[in-house]
């Protein structure tokens, strides 16, 4: 597969700067196996559901992991920003940081008084960063310090730091280590919870902590050579006891939890207590195990997140789907609209 498969023209203004509010107030693009694709709302997710589904969501929450910070030097202090992306170790990280090449083993980097870490390793632009403590001492200090890293392409003045602190992170989010929001999952209010579960849908949580790999670009036409960055996920024996005892679909609520599912599935789809690095790419022509459906937002031309939902519902059939989306003026990315993904067949089936 080449990266210029997948590359569409989208228009500017329809990246969404701002989410939809209330949150469950955005559009749904519905796109079944076949036919007609239904311009919907996110409210209506309840009528696309089955009673039996199983709705798979993630329980990450997002950490404020963008920091800024000064680099003591011989001269005087340089500017560093950093991103942390994944976790290495009581009080370590892995970070993208700017300006990498100006880090070495060895440098301390202050970010408040009483917040400093000091660099281990650099490869590239990353930099594997050591605290001076423990994970409740990092906790702490992105707490204070810390902001969230929202996505690049939201290129707007911050709506003041509480508010995106609130804005991007998802109804579910309980566990601590993603640096990006499972953006499906924004969708969700109390009240669409309650009318799916009065629908008879299961909703089960798993963890994937999202790394800031998500928003990298693919930077290779051949697509084979495109290498993933690792995300830690989980999940529990009581999550995979409920997914194998489905009796309808089993329906991811983002692509994050999507991968993790399709990470921890056997051959035969079914699912046991798992724990990890994932870095699965999923490309047209792989195989599904286990989803059957998949809430997710519209995504970046070019983008793995593209590739996946390509080979989800079908090449020809997405790029079908994002030119009424566009056509139709539907909102991209993180803080946008909604689509939902029906498969022809069920994956064990296949």
């Amino acid at each position: 597969m080449k990266l210029s498969d997948f590359k569409f023209d989208l228009p500017e203004r329809l990246i969404a700067q701002h989410p939809a509010d209330p949150r469950d107030s955005a559009r749904l693009l519905h796109v079944p196996p076949a036919g007609n694709f239904g311009d919907l709302g996110v409210r209506n997710l309840p009528d696309l559901l089955q009673p039996g589904d199983v709705l798979v969501v993630n329980d990450t929450r997002v950490i404020p992991a963008r920091l800024t910070g000064r680099r003591a030097g011989p001269k005087s202090e340089a500017k560093v920003e950093v991103t942390l992306h994944k976790h290495a170790g009581p009080g370590r990280w892995i970070a993208f940081a700017r300006p990498a090449r100006r880090l070495k083993p060895g440098d301390t980097i202050t970010f408040a008084t009483d917040f400093v870490a000091t660099v281990e390793h650099r490869n590239g632009g990353e930099v594997t960063l050591a605290f001076a403590g423990d994970d409740i001492y990092v906790a702490q200090g992105l707490a204070a310090h810390g902001v969230m890293p929202l996505p690049p392409y939201i290129k707007r003045p911050a709506d003041g730091e509480s508010a995106d602190r609130e804005n991007y992170q998802t109804l579910f989010a309980a566990r601590d280590g993603a640096v990006a929001a499972p953006t499906a999952s924004l969708h969700f209010t109390p009240a669409l919870v309650e009318a799916i579960r009065a629908r008879g849908v299961d909703i089960v949580q798993v963890t994937l902590h999202v790394g800031a790999g998500t928003f990298l670009p693919v930077k290779v036409e051949d697509l084979s050579q495109h290498v993933m960055h690792s995300e830690w996920g989980e999940v529990s024996a009581a999550a995979a006891a409920r997914i194998n005892a489905c009796k309808g679909r089993v329906v991811a609520a983002g692509t994050t939890a999507l991968r993790l599912i399709e990470s921890a599935a056997a051959e035969d789809g079914r699912l046991a207590a798992w724990t990890g690095d994932t870095d699965l790419f999923i490309l047209p022509g792989y195989r599904f195990r286990r989803i059957e459906a998949l809430l997710t937002n519209f995504h970046l031309p070019g983008s793995t997140l593209f590739m996946l939902v390509s080979a989800f519902a079908g090449v020809e059939r997405m790029r079908n789907a994002y030119a009424h989306a566009i056509t139709q003026e539907y909102r991209f990315f993180s803080y946008g609209d909604a689509s939902f993904l029906e498969r022809a067949v069920r994956a064990a089936a296949d």
